[in-house]
């Protein structure tokens, strides 16, 4: 009787190395292409999803880290994805440098419209250049199109480079100082146009001011050859709006960008940085008030 116990123990046992050696066969064979789900079953998996994750009472948790730590990742692969403390926003690697994935409330509506925005260094900027024709309480910002009245304004305004829409939607909007100035606000809630510091802290995180322009200028056909240095390494994807003097003309456009801080230089003019596509060194002195520039805006 014992022999008998003994013996069909040792067949289970057999039985079971068995199968463990032809399941682990199996998974090395087919591992490389299997899909994985979790709280779904393998018939049920999306066919496009090598990986698909169901729950009605749980999400998904990335590696939660700072600037500082996010930055220290050894050659982070394009496509990683971290939720950065430092900025309170997830983000992802692209080709040119981290992304943040952020809401942005609109104006008049104050619609929440989800939006990539840039990471550099600890710095949060948005993608694009400002686009919109109202202030954050909802106000209009008029809209400018006659170069005498435009010559003659004091207060804020806005037009598109030759008045025409189709630049609008390359380049965004061209606003006076005096708009970036109004009490209202021209950036969206949690945003703001740069202070001068804020860009010098930019300029000076890309290397100096020598160096920087080349790595915030776009690579694309936006700027005139032979836009010198250009990589956009940074991901600020800097174009060359051109821009409106204080008689109302336009010019430079595909050769210069120009960007309005938040900072006064005295009673008649305010601080800026430029772009050129014939050096990549960067610009930071101030033009009169009534010139027309572009706006990138900055998190708070």
């Amino acid at each position: 009787m014992k022999k008998q116990i003994l013996a069909t123990l040792k067949n289970e046992k057999m039985k079971k190395l068995i199968f463990k050696t032809l399941l682990f066969i199996v998974l090395a064979n087919t591992g490389v292409n299997a899909q994985v789900g979790i709280g779904v079953s393998t018939e049920n998996i999306n066919p496009s999803a090598q990986l698909e994750v169901l729950s009605t009472n749980k999400g998904f948790l990335p590696p939660r880290m700072t600037t500082a730590q996010r930055d220290l990742i050894n050659s982070p692969a394009t496509g990683l994805v971290i939720f950065n403390t430092t900025t309170n926003s997830l983000e992802y690697k692209s080709s040119t440098g981290w992304v943040s994935l952020t809401t942005i409330t609109s104006t008049p509506t104050t619609t929440a419209v989800f939006s990539p925005t840039i990471v550099i260094g600890a710095q949060q900027w948005m993608e694009k250049n400002l686009n919109t024709s109202f202030y954050r309480n909802g106000d209009t910002i008029p809209y400018v199109t006659d170069e005498t009245q435009w010559a003659n304004l004091t207060s804020g305004a806005w037009c598109y480079y030759n008045n025409d829409p189709a630049n609008g939607e390359i380049y965004g909007k061209l606003y006076n100082w005096y708009a970036v100035n109004d009490s209202r606000g021209l950036a969206p809630t949690g945003w703001h146009v740069a202070t001068a510091t804020e860009l010098t802290t930019l300029t000076t995180t890309l290397g100096g001011a020598s160096v920087a322009g080349g790595k915030m200028k776009s690579a694309g056909t936006t700027w005139r050859t032979p836009n010198t240095g250009a990589n956009n390494s940074s991901g600020f994807t800097g174009l060359p709006g051109g821009v409106r003097d204080l008689i109302g003309s336009f010019s430079q456009i595909g050769t210069h960008g120009y960007f309005w801080s938040s900072t006064e230089f005295n009673t008649t003019s305010a601080k800026y940085l430029g772009l050129m596509y014939f050096n990549n060194s960067v610009l930071s002195l101030s033009y009169p008030k009534s010139f027309g520039f572009s706006v990138r805006c900055i998190k708070d």
